[in-house]
């Protein structure tokens, strides 16, 4: 019943809601701007690096759009 309170309260209506927004700037981003529709490689580990070196790309342009605001 705790987890029930802490999903109805206002943080956690506020967090869900941001929720929805976060990831899909990313998946946004990289499927639009960057034209990553599909991974090259095969097999779990594979794609995950593939994944992670997407997820470098990105923190990375975000740090320079930071840095250059």
């Amino acid at each position: 019943m705790e987890q029930a309170n802490r999903i109805e309260c206002t943080v956690g209506i506020a967090l869900r809601k941001r929720r929805c927004i976060e990831p899909e700037y990313v998946f946004g981003r990289v499927k639009w701007c960057w034209g990553f529709r599909r991974f090259l490689l095969r097999g779990i580990e594979k794609v995950k690096v593939e994944w992670g070196l997407l997820s470098i790309a990105h923190n990375i342009s975000r740090l320079v759009v930071i840095q250059w605001a």
